[in-house]
């Protein structure tokens, strides 16, 4: 199968889950200490391209660097129906609690924001920090964050060497709609990376 490289690692053109999900953007998740980058998390963003594009048409004809600084646009991203999958390949090691964390302190600062942190949200968060609380994220091990077509829905799997596969479903629609805004969600995105490569792959797709 064609793969594409993202800091030395590959990652598939195409996943299948329900239909054929295109590589559409890639990034990293990275922090600086002491003028040095370093490195966590590579990141692929594969969509339902065909039907996401047809989401997407009020945004024909911009510019990547308009786009990239466009909240609306990664909002309608985000609300589009379509099937989406994030594929992240651990670079340097860490606790996977450490990343549930990270991930249940974003989504519910996002939550409260809107205020839309109820005891639903809680419940299902707290479902979350469970799943990453004993995972060792080796490096090369994958993370995968799956949400169907249908609304609400968050499918998590996380595969390491020598383990078998783990799997949680949130069933949470603000839940699973923030987690899908911690990386796709423009300027508040975990990822600079990834917002941009989104911005300079969908230029071009809805210049065409």
């Amino acid at each position: 199968m064609a793969t594409v490289e993202v800091e030395g690692i590959p990652f598939p053109q195409e996943i299948t889950r329900t239909k054929p999900l295109s590589f559409l953007a890639h990034g990293v998740t990275d922090i600086e200490i002491h003028f040095l980058q370093i490195k966590y998390n590579a990141i692929g963003v594969y969509l339902d391209k065909e039907s996401v594009l047809g989401h997407l048409e009020s945004w024909k004809g911009k510019k990547a660097e308009e786009l990239v600084q466009d909240a609306g646009f990664f909002q309608a991203l985000v609300f589009a129906p379509v099937e989406k999958l994030f594929r992240i390949v651990v670079i340097k090691e860490i606790k996977g609690s450490q990343y549930g964390v990270q991930l249940e302190s974003s989504v519910r600062d996002r939550l409260v924001a809107v205020d839309k942190f109820e005891e639903e949200e809680e419940e299902a968060l707290e479902k979350v920090t469970e799943f990453f609380q004993y995972k060792y994220f080796k490096p090369n091990s994958v993370l995968t964050f799956h949400f169907p077509t249908t609304p609400g829905i968050a499918e998590i799997s996380f595969v390491t060497e020598g383990k078998s596969e783990a799997k949680l479903t949130v069933d949470n629609n603000n839940v699973a709609e923030m987690i899908q805004k911690w990386y796709l969600g423009g300027e508040s995105a975990v990822s600079p990376t990834t917002v941009k490569s989104l911005a300079d792959q969908f230029a071009p797709l809805l210049s065409a």
